[in-house]
C-alpha cells in the first residue's frame, strides 16, 4: 500500500454531519509551515520514523505521553495488514510535521486529518507499535493464522503481589505509544490513528502522562516523580551501547526472527497513595526507596550518581540501605543483572469517587529483551518492597514492540509478510 492510499469506507458514518459543516467551513490546507518550518520560522522538531528500531523506545525521552490500546473487531486478515499499513503511513507523515493523508481540500468530504495539530510543532513526536497477547490467539481461535508466530517471551504476565488489575483498562490486541513534548501533539496522534482504525479496531483503554519520570538519554536531567523523589537516576541510557544491545533489543539470533530488532513493552498503570505518603515522616520516606529526598543521592554518598553500595554497614553494622528499601530489591544486583529502559510518566486522572482522594500516581513503562529474564523476575522481588505500602498496581500490559520499518515498509510486515 502507498503512503497516499487512505482508507475512506471507516469515514463513512460521520461522513453526512461532517460533510454537511465542511460545506460552510475552510478546506484543511496544508500550508508551507507543514512542511519544514513552524509560522515563526522556526526549525521543527522531529524524530526519525525510520531505522532498524523503532524510534520513542531509546530517543531521549519527551515530556507528554498518549497511550492507546485497541482491539481488533475484524476477522479478516487482509483488513489487519491494510490497517497496519496505513497507521505507518501516518505515523511516518506527523512525526514529520506533515498532514495524515493527502486529501484535506475537498469540500464534500470529511477530511483526512482532524487539524488540531495545524501550525503546530511536531515536538519531537514518536509513534510506537505492538502486538499484545491476544493478537495472536484470543479465545482459543487464531483470527488471523499467526498463532505459531506468537513470540515465547510474549507471556501472559503472572499475578504479582498487591495487584487489584482492572481488566478493562489493560491488555489489548494493538497498543500505540505516542510521545512529544506537546500534549495537543500526542492527542493528535492517537486521535488520527483511532479514526483510522474504525471498521477494523476500536479503542480499548487510553492513558495520559505528563511529567517524565525517567530519562533515556545523559543529556537529560533526572525527573521527579509524584512522590518527590529523582526516577531513574540509574535507567538504561541510549549511549549505553553495550547494554542497549545486551537488554532491550531482540538479538539477531533470538526467535521469532520477525522480532529480531524489536523489544518487549511491559505497562503498569501504579496508582500511588499519595494522602498516606504524605503523612509519612521524611525519614520514612527515605528508607523506603534508599535515596535521600533533596539531591537524589544513595544512602552513604552526596551525589545523585554516586554508586549505591548495597554492602554499606553503619555504625552498629546495620544496612545502611535497609533490607526491603526500593532501591535495594529493584537493583540488577539483585535480579541476576536483569536491567530494564524505563519510559514512565506521572498521571493524574482526577478523584476516586470513592475515597474522594487524587487518582494519580506512575504510569510505568519499560522495554526489555525479554520479560521472562527482565520485569517478571524484578517484579516478583518487589514483593517485599516497603514502597508497596504506598502503590497499587491497577492495569497491566506486554506487547511485542517489532523491528523499526524503511521508507518502503510498514510495521508489522516482518510478522505477516
Amino acid at each position: 500500500m502507498t503512503e497516499g492510499r487512505v482508507s475512506r469506507r471507516r469515514f463513512l458514518g460521520s461522513a453526512g454531519a461532517l460533510a454537511a459543516s465542511a460545506a460552510v467551513a475552510p478546506a484543511l490546507v496544508a500550508t508551507p509551515a507543514d512542511a519544514s518550518v513552524r509560522a515563526g520560522g522556526e526549525p521543527l522538531a522531529t524524530v526519525a520514523f525510520h531505522g532498524t528500531h523503532q524510534a520513542g523506545i531509546v530517543t531521549p525521552a519527551q515530556d507528554r505521553l498518549l497511550m492507546a490500546a485497541f482491539d481488533v473487531t475484524s476477522i479478516d486478515r487482509a483488513d489487519v495488514v491494510a490497517l497496519l499499513e496505513e497507521w505507518t503511513a501516518a505515523g511516518r507523515r506527523m512525526t514529520q510535521g506533515e498532514m495524515v493523508g493527502r486529501d484535506n481540500s475537498d469540500l464534500d468530504a470529511p477530511p483526512d486529518d482532524t487539524g488540531e495539530a495545524l501550525g503546530l510543532s511536531p515536538a519531537r513526536l514518536t509513534v510506537t507499535f505492538g502486538f499484545g497477547p491476544t493478537l495472536f490467539e484470543r479465545d482459543g481461535t487464531d483470527r488471523f493464522g499467526i498463532h505459531a508466530q506468537r513470540p515465547a517471551a510474549l507471556v501472559d504476565l503472572p499475578t504479582f503481589a498487591g495487584d487489584v488489575i482492572d481488566p478493562a483498562r489493560s491488555n489489548g490486541d494493538l497498543v500505540v505509544q505516542a510521545c512529544a513534548d506537546d500534549p495537543q501533539v500526542c492527542f493528535h496522534a492517537i486521535r488520527n490513528l483511532a479514526r483510522i482504525g474504525r471498521g477494523t479496531a476500536a479503542l480499548r483503554w487510553s492513558q495520559s502522562g505528563f511529567g517524565r519520570t525517567s530519562s533515556t538519554s545523559t543529556s537529560q536531567a533526572t525527573p521527579r516523580n509524584l512522590m518527590g523523589f529523582k526516577d531513574g537516576t540509574n535507567n538504561l541510557k541510549l549511549q549505553d551501547a553495550k547494554l542497549v544491545n545486551e537488554h532491550v533489543w531482540v538479538g539477531t539470533n533470538d526467535d521469532p526472527a520477525w522480532m529480531r530488532g524489536g523489544s518487549y513493552m511491559v505497562t503498569r498503570r501504579i496508582r500511588m497513595l499519595l494522602e498516606v505518603w504524605d503523612r509519612s515522616t521524611l525519614n520514612d520516606q527515605e528508607q523506603t526507596i534508599g535515596r535521600l529526598k533533596p539531591r537524589g543521592a544513595p544512602f552513604g554518598s552526596a551525589r545523585e550518581f554516586d554508586p549505591v553500595d548495597l554492602d554499606a554497614k553503619d555504625r552498629n553494622g546495620d544496612p545502611i540501605v535497609s533490607s526491603d528499601a526500593h532501591v535495594r530489591l529493584a537493583a540488577p544486583s539483585s535480579n541476576d543483572g536483569a536491567v530494564l529502559l524505563r519510559r514512565g510518566y506521572s498521571f493524574t486522572d482526577g478523584i476516586d469517587p470513592v475515597t474522594n482522594q487524587l487518582d494519580a500516581g506512575l504510569f510505568f513503562v519499560a522495554y526489555q529483551r525479554d520479560p521472562r529474564t527482565h520485569f517478571i523476575p524484578v517484579q516478583q522481588n518487589l514483593a517485599g518492597d516497603a514502597l508497596n505500602e504506598y502503590i497499587r498496581h491497577t492495569a497491566s500490559g506486554i506487547y511485542a514492540i517489532p523491528p523499526g520499518v524503511s521508507a518502503r515498509g510498514w510495521i508489522g510486515e516482518t510478522l505477516f509478510s
